[in-house]
């Protein structure tokens, strides 16, 4: 039993390290001519292929199908939980660091943790309160120390994209509650491709997956690649790898275990900001982040044990 434990933990912290990467290779893609919305809009429609790759290799294609009547949940989870959360994030990282920006998103436990009292009515332990005090202060110190020099689409996207993830969490833990997660996040990411596709046609700002010059040459401090090298990273490594990784962990570890140590990513998105792109802070700031953590953290605590969806980012 404690060798199956130290391997969902360990998992969860392969999921932390792909997340955490995929945002500094986000970054240089962002920052080398491809659009937030034409990016999610490719690592949705590739996230897709090599779930459907998995569902059909690992024996799950009877699960496929989907009752009716949970079509509704299954649209909001993909458009918005995974379709809109992903360009919001991606305007987030690309305009102001990835560390705050990441930190701006994950409030969503504390988001979702007050729908869940005072939406659905449910029982929230005490510890909701001081959670939601210690997270604003946090966040206060770290943003407010460089608030002038900060993009506001920039803060706003972060701000959005954490809103997405908390429609993520709350429509994916009831639609994970009753059927398998990958065939829940083949359908999401379907839905979430088709979205964009269809977006397309009415915005020039998605560029057609046919019209991106994949061997545009993309220089780095560490290599010189081809864009293709980076998207295909994006979608494998930086995706469906550590979702993965992260949904296999809840057979040996909890779901709130899982959803707690992924708050490990916002550290591992900074560090990536601090070593790639020299995005410091100061002691104080990082103080304050610490803050947002411990408060996130307290704010997931506070929800008795409920089933969660693997943390995509």
């Amino acid at each position: 039993m404690r060798r199956h434990t130290n391997i969902g933990y360990a998992l969860v912290l392969v999921g932390v390290v792909g997340f955490s990467i995929n945002a500094g290779v986000s970054r240089i893609v962002l920052d080398n001519g491809i659009g937030a919305w034409t990016l999610a809009e490719l690592r949705a429609l590739g996230a897709a292929a090599l779930l459907l790759l998995i569902v059909m290799l690992t024996g799950r294609r009877a699960r496929l199908s989907m009752p009716r009547n949970h079509w509704p949940r299954l649209l909001l989870y993909g458009l918005v939980g995974l379709g809109l959360l992903q360009s919001f994030y991606f305007e987030a990282i690309a305009r102001i660091p990835i560390g705050l920006a990441i930190l701006i998103e994950f409030l969503a436990p504390l988001w979702v943790a007050l729908w869940a009292r005072f939406a659905q009515k449910q029982a929230v332990r005490p510890i909701l309160w001081p959670a939601l005090a210690i997270t604003l202060i946090g966040l206060a110190i770290v943003a407010g120390a460089q608030f002038e020099d900060l993009d506001p689409i920039g803060l706003i996207s972060a701000l959005l994209a954490g809103w997405c993830f908390a429609v993520y969490f709350i429509v994916g833990e009831r639609l994970v509650a009753e059927h398998d997660p990958f065939v829940v996040s083949f359908w999401g990411f379907t839905i979430a491709a088709a979205g964009w596709m269809a977006a397309s046609i009415l915005f020039e700002q998605i560029v057609p997956l046919w019209e991106i010059d994949y061997g545009q040459v993309v220089t780095t401090s560490a290599a010189v690649l081809p864009m293709a090298v980076f998207l295909l990273w994006i979608i494998s490594f930086g995706t469906v790898v550590p979702f993965a990784s992260e949904t296999a962990a809840m057979r040996w570890i909890p779901a709130t275990t899982v959803s707690v140590l992924a708050m490990l990513e916002p550290v591992g998105a900074a560090a990536i900001g601090w070593w790639w792109f020299d995005e410091r802070l100061s002691a104080f700031q990082i103080f304050g982040a610490v803050l947002v953590l411990a408060g996130i953290t307290m704010a997931l605590l506070s929800r008795s044990e409920h089933p969660t969806p693997a943390v995509v980012e």
